[in-house]
């Protein structure tokens, strides 16, 4: 099971920064190379580009949460949750919803 996960391509894993502006400021987001390529994924079923998505996002959680501690960590959990399908994400919602609103 292991050589599953320790025989990848190490340019999966590897870091890559992207320029972007969000909320009017230019930054760098650094992530592995197998987010990145997730994150083009889910920017395209949305149909819009990689900056544009990412900026929506910033924009979505500022809007709903008043502040973002750790957009990268956010985009990775993002990642996870896309690639556990709509079914998991839409109960995932469900659930943190309720417990926001008890």
């Amino acid at each position: 099971m292991c050589q599953i996960f320790a025989g990848q391509d190490p340019a999966g894993y590897a870091y890559n920064s992207r320029s972007l502006r969000l909320a009017g400021h230019a930054t760098s987001i650094r992530l592995e190379a197998a987010f990145w390529t997730i994150l083009d994924d889910i920017a395209a079923s949305q149909d819009m580009t990689t900056p544009k998505f990412l900026s929506t996002l910033y924009d979505e959680v500022l809007e709903q949460q008043g502040r973002i501690a750790n957009f990268t960590s956010l985009l990775r959990v993002a990642c996870v949750l896309y690639l556990r399908g709509p079914e998991q994400v839409t109960e995932i919602a469900n659930r943190d919803l309720r417990a926001t609103t008890h």
